[in-house]
């Protein structure tokens, strides 16, 4: 991972309580029902995910994968082109609700009741991802716009806060409700112009929070609960890999394809480890030193973008990796599932580049790792032809096992070095 400076020895990190018990009710997380933080809670103190919000990201188990079944096999251009259109919609109202959630906490039924909703229209919308492009386009627009009035309900109390905490209610209006009716009308425009009108939506969606860069915010974000939702949601992605391999072998009961699954464990194993060893641990400690402001604008682009590029390659990862081991038996692996696999692999170091980048390292640090990281990926990808399956993911898993051991030898030595006596 690109942090090696930040990551601790032994047993990984648990960023923001991430594997704490998650609080139930209002009272363990400092908060009155109405959804006013309190001095605590307010300084970003000890909160961690709540079991309506693990509840919630149930949905995205599998939207991740619908999402991930629409790369299997030999997926062209289009299809990837497809996949990441239909998945940023629903990462972007994840996004949302996590910022939402994290700002106004309270156990009351109505909060319940409005993120059970929400659940209820991603769940509609994945429900759409197969055919999103084709038939069920209106249904998964009908979908996005149902979510975007489920925000309006959780921002609208805070157009009541006193100053400075208040909201100014065109906010809501116009992020969250018109929004919601434009969505809704979209469901009418046939395609492709459907498609069009959902980017230029999206597109005035970011706009708009691009251009508050963190003003009016209601309070400062509780930037450990951040990390740990996020971290969550790599969790449901890499579970999306594990299930992929599994049931895959399910459909190719062979040695090869059962080579092809171990290898498959050992390169998530990896990611996995580098990224809650290093990666969760830095965005802990860079979002806990910054300003109300900068602590913003740093989830904002960190957890809100490039994250969104992060789980995409890990998605991507999956669908490459299911059709791994279905084609274990055959001399080559079709292009389409090299490039998911490779690509994805690649895609998910580009964005670690990107995080370290924003967080501040200098360009010639992240590239010792990001340039190997990136390079030789699409390196597999040129030779695939000449390899078999197995082959390919080996060279494949072998590439984060090399980067976890660089962190870690970093990592010692940065510490060797720290606790050396000084003359």
């Amino acid at each position: 991972m690109p942090y090696e400076e930040a990551g601790r020895e032994g047993g990984g990190t648990d960023p923001g309580g991430a594997m704490g018990t998650p609080q139930s009710g209002a009272g363990p997380d400092g908060q009155a029902a109405d959804g006013h933080a309190d001095e605590h809670a307010a300084e970003g103190e000890g909160r961690h995910a709540d079991w309506l919000e693990l509840f919630f990201d149930l949905v995205f188990v599998a939207l991740a994968a619908q999402l991930s079944h629409r790369l299997h096999g030999d997926p062209d251009l289009r299809d990837f082109a497809v996949f990441l259109g239909l998945y940023f919609p629903p990462w972007w109202l994840w996004i949302n609700l996590l910022v939402s959630t994290n700002l106004f906490v309270d156990n009351s039924a109505r909060r319940r009741l409005l993120m059970l909703s929400a659940m209820l229209c991603i769940a509609v919308m994945a429900c759409a991802v197969p055919e999103a492009d084709t038939d069920r386009g209106s249904v998964y627009a009908l979908g996005y716009a149902g979510t975007r009035l489920v925000l309006l309900g959780l921002w609208w109390p805070a157009t009541r806060y006193p100053e400075p905490q208040r909201v100014p209610r065109w906010r809501p209006l116009s992020y969250c409700l018109a929004s919601g009716l434009l969505w809704a009308a979209s469901a009418a425009v046939p395609a492709p112009w459907q498609y069009a009108v959902w980017a230029v939506l999206i597109a005035a969606e970011m706009a708009l929070l691009l251009t508050a860069r963190g003003r009016g915010l209601p309070g400062r974000l509780d930037t450990g609960h951040i990390v740990e939702r996020v971290g969550l949601f790599v969790i449901i992605v890499l579970g999306e890999s594990v299930i992929a391999l599994v049931t895959s072998a399910d459909h190719a009961w062979t040695p090869r394809a059962g080579v092809v699954g171990v290898l498959g464990f050992v390169l998530l194993a990896a990611l996995w480890w580098s990224y809650f060893d290093f990666g969760s641990t830095s965005a802990e400690l860079m979002l806990a030193k910054a300003d109300d402001r900068q602590a913003y604008l740093l989830a904002r682009d960190v957890d809100g973008f490039l994250h969104f590029f992060v789980t995409a390659g890990v998605l991507c990862m999956a669908a490459g990796l299911a059709t791994a081991v279905e084609e274990a038996d055959h001399a080559r692996l079709p292009t389409g599932a090299v490039w998911a696999l490779a690509g994805g692999l690649a895609l998910y170091h580009a964005a670690h580049a990107g995080i370290a980048l924003r967080y501040g390292r200098s360009p010639a640090s992240v590239a010792v790792w990001a340039v190997p990281g990136i390079g030789f990926p699409l390196l597999v990808v040129w030779a695939a032809g000449h390899l078999t399956p197995w082959l390919v993911v080996m060279l494949l898993a072998a590439e984060p096992i090399a980067h976890l051991l660089y962190a870690r030898r970093m990592l010692r030595h940065r510490l060797g070095t720290a606790a050396a006596p000084r003359p």
